[in-house]
């Protein structure tokens, strides 16, 4: 069962500012591309009309360390760190590609709710996990650095 994912990237020159450095809300887009790869790698998708439920963010977070410029590559390294019932938290390591030793250039986390519509009321209530899915899931036991 995973307990991680691991996607590259490559900084596009829409990522940057106008310094040619990334922009901070890139890291925030990897982030939520990396999880979608991930639940994608399961057999599911974090917007499954099938399944009628959805994932909406309730707390997200990042801590920049070095910058990244155009074209330079990244791995992120979506790191499960819990599973409630209705419930996903991870934390993002993102490291520079090619750079010895490892560059950690971020540290982002991330939970998000499952959720199903209320299609009488039109709002979203929180839901369990399909057990499915949560079989899959594991969580690493110690943090990973």
């Amino acid at each position: 069962m995973p307990h991680e994912f691991v996607l590259r990237h490559r900084v596009e020159f829409a990522d940057t500012d106008m310094a040619g450095i990334i922009h901070f809300s890139s890291y925030f887009r990897y982030m939520e591309v990396t999880e979608h790869a991930f639940f994608r790698s399961l057999g599911f998708s974090v917007a499954s009309r099938d399944a009628g439920i959805g994932w909406p963010r309730v707390d997200v977070g990042c801590e920049f360390r070095s910058p990244l410029r155009f074209e330079d590559e990244l791995d992120v390294r979506l790191v499960v760190t819990a599973k409630k019932s209705k419930s996903l938290s991870y934390v993002f390591h993102i490291t520079k590609v090619g750079t010895e030793p490892l560059l950690e250039v971020a540290t982002g986390r991330m939970t998000v709710v499952c959720v199903a519509m209320d299609h009488e009321t039109g709002t979203m209530k929180a839901a369990r996990i399909p057990d499915a899915l949560a079989a899959q899931i594991e969580v690493v036991s110690v943090e990973i650095v």
